[in-house]
């Protein structure tokens, strides 16, 4: 029987993440918390993936959980990073909960299209919204930790402390769901839907779920990217939020939970580096990476990594 190393990778990752990320520049620090918030997002993407839908709206529920995270502080003082992040996930997840009836009806582009249709409605409604800063946004509160407001020196570490332990922790709860006879639906799915109807399963009710649990991991994210730049406002929403997201999961690939976060890893150092050294071409350098991934590795950058293990297997 093949052993399933991926929570002992994740693990053995947030260890290398925890003692390590105390010794990178501030900078890199944010740079790291920043890529583990969008990872958290594609790690919600992942499940739908497999079922062959892509949402290009998930930045509605990215933008939802800001606003759900920083609004506790607005208008109740509540600046824990753990409560912001729980606030946003719930109420992303509501949110999904009460959309996954429609959009579970669509599949193929009408399912991407409905998705981003309903995010540019949040943003239009943000746009409008100056009880929430309109355009402009609002600031956020320095974060604590269990009541705890960290040290200045150590906000940035503490901040990626907490980001790395809740994506392990999320990357192997969706790694079990995958695992569970609910989760097997989603590559099935995408393969034939009608037999899955025939063998007695929901397909509808599988999307539903999953569409809820990348709600909720997407609300969370943009509670912690919230409370890591200070600031939000309705660009969070936008479309090309949303691109970005697909962007970084075509980047990974879908072979494993580990995978988003590594897409977002590297594509945050291309993003940042491409725009410091060439600020008028760097969506050229981000385009050109992404065409040279699907003509040369169509599955995704995780697909190197899948061909070792199972040559390791062999």
């Amino acid at each position: 029987m093949k052993s399933d190393r991926t929570p002992m990778i994740l693990l053995g990752t947030l260890a290398v993440v925890l003692i390590g990320g105390f010794f990178l520049p501030l900078w890199g620090q944010f740079l790291l918390t920043i890529a583990l918030a969008k990872g958290l997002v594609v790690l919600g993407l992942l499940p739908l993936m497999r079922t062959g839908l892509v949402s290009f709206g998930q930045a509605l529920y990215y933008c939802l959980g800001a606003y759900a995270g920083g609004a506790l502080g607005l208008q109740f003082g509540v600046t824990d990073l753990l409560l912001m992040m729980l606030a946003g996930g719930v109420a992303a997840g509501v949110l999904a909960a009460l959309l996954g009836f429609l959009l579970a009806r669509y599949r193929g582009i009408f399912f991407g299209l409905l998705s981003l249709a309903l995010s540019m409605i949040l943003y239009g409604l943000l746009v409008k919204t100056e009880s929430l800063g309109s355009t402009d946004g609002f600031n956020v509160e320095q974060f604590t930790l269990f009541g705890v407001r960290p040290e200045q020196s150590m906000v940035r570490y503490s901040m990626l402390a907490a980001a790395a332990v809740v994506c392990t922790g999320a990357a192997l709860g969706l790694h079990r769901y995958l695992g569970t006879p609910l989760g097997l639906m989603a590559p099935a799915i995408r393969d034939n839907e009608i037999r899955v109807e025939y063998m007695g399963g929901s397909a509808r009710y599988a999307i539903h779920v999953i569409y809820i649990i990348g709600a909720t991991l997407a609300g969370a994210a943009g509670a912690l990217v919230a409370a890591a730049v200070g600031h939000i406002d309705p660009e969070m929403a936008y479309w090309t939020q949303s691109g970005e997201f697909v962007f970084i999961a075509i980047l990974a690939g879908t072979g494993s939970v580990i995978a988003p976060f590594l897409g977002a890893v590297i594509f945050g150092v291309i993003h940042s580096f491409a725009f410091d050294f060439s600020p008028n071409t760097w969506q050229m350098v981000l385009g050109t990476a992404l065409l040279l991934i699907i003509v040369f590795l169509p599955s995704g950058l995780w697909s190197l990594f899948g061909r070792r293990f199972k040559a390791n297997e062999g």
